[in-house]
């Protein structure tokens, strides 16, 4: 249960996804009264965007495994999903009339597979809560205490008795996150990580003819082996897509962070690409080596393999002709084809971003800003990234429920020790 404060109290909360919106409900909720402020004429644009594809709110996966997608930062993630984890998630959506179910994958979605009618729902219970919502209003800092915005009727300075920054991270500048916030806290003392794209694409040097001739083309039934941090190899089999410039998609998204970090570490990482993971190496071995009679090599490829298209573009692009002609380098290359990723896409084309503010820059129990008592931070603003998957989401949700229940817990305690 939220604790009860005066209902003087008013906090802003900066930021309309989906962690200011939580962090407004719990506040609203415990009867504070809450304005929130978005740069952007409506809330949850991103939110509704990456609904287009189906809403995946969440991942029915056991608990433990659950965390652990969160890499480095799952033991900080765990203190938000210990009381807000995925049937919690599931739970509050089915409150708000909104039926889910678990697909094939274990992903969770509402059962109409969008996110439009959940965004209606939970703004009419915000606004049923008495939250006033400030459209078109940028936050530009303070002055003198107080929030600056920048208004369609001009500056505009509001009092606050804590804030909720939840402003994003740095992808899909258009919908409002173009990590300006940055700069903002950085003149403030607090400690920012840089900003890095997440689950995002990569740069392959490709040959005019292979870009030319394959961009678009989806790569399905494959497996990506990589090298981890930890030296060991790790594999997963999926599909993703050839661009001009290099490839993206899910199966890519899944390694970005390892890749990316990499790259930064020695200007380029190599993934190994497994055209045919149905086969093993014995047998693709066997079929290359079939005597084929006058029919083409790629002829023979397709005929024995199925490998055609943008699968033996990858291969003449990636062998080299001397390779390409003999047989075992041919079907080593088939089971295990070099592939060098020069450079992660953009931060603005990434689904999502890491960097934000370091965990140690926040009290851990409350999620304030260590250099601005009364100011809490969550969502994709703080550093912390996951695959997609709905792992996204569940933590966004989960740490705006964290830092609402923060700003109570610490106006609790602000108010008693102005009564002593």
């Amino acid at each position: 249960m939220a604790p009860s404060i005066p209902s003087t109290f008013r906090v802003a909360v900066i930021g309309g996804g989906p962690a200011g919106l939580m962090a407004a409900e719990v506040l609203s909720q415990a009867g504070v009264r809450v304005d929130l402020y978005d740069a952007m004429p409506s809330v949850g644009r991103k939110f509704l965007l990456a609904g287009k594809g189906g809403m995946n709110i969440t991942h029915a996966e056991p608990a433990a495994d659950f965390v652990q997608r969160y890499g480095a930062r799952a033991g900080q993630i765990a203190r938000w999903l210990e009381p807000f984890g995925q049937q919690a998630v599931r739970d509050w959506i089915h409150a708000l009339g909104i039926a889910t179910f678990v697909g094939t994958s274990g992903r969770v979605f509402p059962a109409d597979m969008k996110a439009a009618p959940l965004l209606r729902a939970w703004l009419h219970r915000l606004r049923e809560a008495r939250v006033q919502f400030h459209m078109r209003h940028r936050w530009l800092g303070w002055r003198d205490g107080q929030l600056v915005f920048a208004s369609p009727d001009g500056e505009r300075l509001v009092a606050a008795d804590a804030v909720i920054l939840a402003l994003g991270g740095g992808s899909w500048a258009r919908l409002g996150s173009d990590g300006a916030w940055v700069e903002l806290l950085e003149r403030e003392a607090v400690d920012v990580a840089p900003l890095a794209p997440s689950n995002c694409g990569f740069d392959v040097d490709w040959s005019a003819h292979f870009s030319g001739k394959h961009a678009g083309a989806p790569l399905t039934t494959v497996a990506i082996e990589w090298i981890g941090a930890d030296g060991q190899p790790v594999r997963r089999q999926g599909q993703f897509v050839v661009t001009a410039t290099g490839v993206e998609g899910s199966l890519i998204y899944a390694l970005s962070a390892p890749v990316r970090d990499q790259i930064a570490a020695a200007g380029s990482a190599t993934i190994y690409l497994d055209l045919v993971p149905d086969f093993n190496a014995q047998k693709v071995a066997a079929e290359v080596a079939h005597p084929r009679g006058a029919r083409s090599l790629s002829s023979h490829l397709q005929s024995r393999l199925g490998i055609k298209g943008v699968k033996s573009g990858l291969l003449h692009e990636c062998l080299t002709k001397e390779q390409f002609a003999d047989p075992e380098q041919l079907a080593a290359g088939i089971k295990r084809l070099p592939l060098v990723l020069r450079r992660a896409r953009p931060i603005d084309e990434a689904i999502s971003s890491a960097g934000g503010v370091r965990f140690d820059a926040m009290d851990a129990d409350t999620q304030m800003l260590r250099a601005l008592p009364g100011v809490f931070a969550c969502g994709e603003m703080v550093d912390w990234e996951a695959p997609t998957g709905g792992y996204l989401l569940t933590a966004c949700f989960a740490s705006g429920r964290a830092a609402g229940r923060g700003a109570l817990a610490w106006l609790v305690a602000d108010s008693a020790d102005i009564k002593a």
